[in-house]
């Protein structure tokens, strides 16, 4: 098994993230959100290996535009897996499943190289 990564095809930090696993020669499935929604189960999972409040992107625009009651509609995992699965650009990119099973969120080359060992 290669090792799984999560997002958008057109977000600079996917850029970063596809270019740093060129260079250290790493093999990965790309799973794009716009082609291929994330399911709830998808997301459970993801939330047995990281809390809720890591998985969102509260720095995007998606988030930004939200109103107070569908943000705090994000800090409970029952109503956030839907909203997520809907607005998947909300989802903390990239998301990066190791061999091993263990994940982590964002682009961090420190972080990524670790999991890599």
């Amino acid at each position: 098994m290669s090792i799984k990564v999560y997002g958008i095809k057109n977000c600079n930090t996917m850029k970063k993230t596809f270019d740093f696993l060129a260079e250290k020669g790493v093999e990965y499935d790309f799973i794009d959100y716009k082609k291929q929604k994330p399911s709830s189960a998808l997301l459970e999972g993801f939330l047995k290996k990281t809390d809720l409040s890591s998985l969102v992107n509260r720095k995007g625009t998606t988030y930004r535009k939200m109103t107070d009651e569908q943000k705090a509609a994000l800090e409970n995992e029952e109503t956030a897996i839907p909203i997520l699965e809907e607005n998947s650009s909300m989802i903390k990119r990239p998301v990066i499943v190791y061999k091993d099973g263990s994940l982590s969120l964002g682009f961090d080359e420190e972080v990524i190289e670790g999991h890599l060992k």
